[in-house]
């Protein structure tokens, strides 16, 4: 009779080679999970390599972005420096006849009115022409013979725009209806 509690000499060596495959797979398994385990720890640093170079350009923007901002004026300012010292020369001169003076402040006008232009500002100057509300402000009505309603007659101060944009309304007066 065979007691079913106790091994057979034939079932001994195959437990035996249960464990020893199971130990194989248990020593697999162990260096899998090392493996897997550095290659986490590889990409948490390459993770954290990344976002640190996210923040740095990041700051690198905000910086060029404030820089950009501060020192956005600078060409328009380099340019008027001349029409400055020119100011200033007049200013110092003694005496003088009116026809200089208007000459000075002529060629001024129009140093300011280029360098203005070279930076994106147009005058609007719609004398004899038709009122546009999006350009002119009509301050008044006058009566003007000779010219139809809603003409301007007279521009009381010119406007400007900047790069397509409308920085001032021209201030104008308008022909009456008749």
């Amino acid at each position: 009779m065979h007691n079913s509690d106790s091994p057979s000499p034939n079932e001994a060596p195959e437990s035996g080679a249960q464990t020893s495959a199971s130990g194989g797979e248990l020593e697999a398994l162990k260096a899998k999970l090392a493996e897997l385990e550095a290659s986490n720890k590889e990409l948490r640093e390459v993770v954290l390599r990344e976002k640190a170079e996210l923040e740095n350009q990041r700051r690198r923007l905000h910086r060029d972005l404030e820089q950009a901002r501060r020192f956005a004026n600078e060409k328009l300012l380099n340019d008027l420096l001349p029409i400055y010292d020119g100011l200033e020369r007049g200013l110092s001169v003694e005496g003088g006849d009116v026809a200089s003076v208007r000459e000075g402040m002529s060629l001024t006008l129009k140093e300011l009115l280029r360098i203005a232009g070279n930076n994106g500002l147009v005058q609007v100057d719609p004398l004899d022409q038709p009122l546009d509300p999006e350009r002119h402000h009509a301050v008044s009505m006058v009566e003007a013979p000779g010219k139809a309603p809603g003409t301007v007659v007279t521009v009381l101060q010119k406007g400007y725009v900047l790069n397509d944009r409308l920085l001032r309304p021209a201030l104008v007066a308008v022909a009456k209806d008749d």
